[in-house]
């Protein structure tokens, strides 16, 4: 891997992230700093999640 498609990927990664870091702030009622700390967590596997089955689709 190539300097410039690790910064893409790490790149695509934290938009994704802050994208379901935002969508759950929405969501949420009350913003605690463990369920802070928990959203920001579940954001971010959900980013690399987002990331991989897109990555999946795009090599068919």
């Amino acid at each position: 891997m190539t300097p410039r498609t690790t910064l893409l990927a790490l790149a695509e990664i934290l938009v994704w992230w802050a994208v379901l870091a935002a969508l759950w702030l929405v969501l949420v009622s009350t913003v605690d700093t463990l369920e802070l700390a928990v959203g920001a967590g579940a954001a971010g596997v959900a980013a690399v999640a987002a990331r991989a089955a897109r990555r999946a689709v795009a090599s068919r």
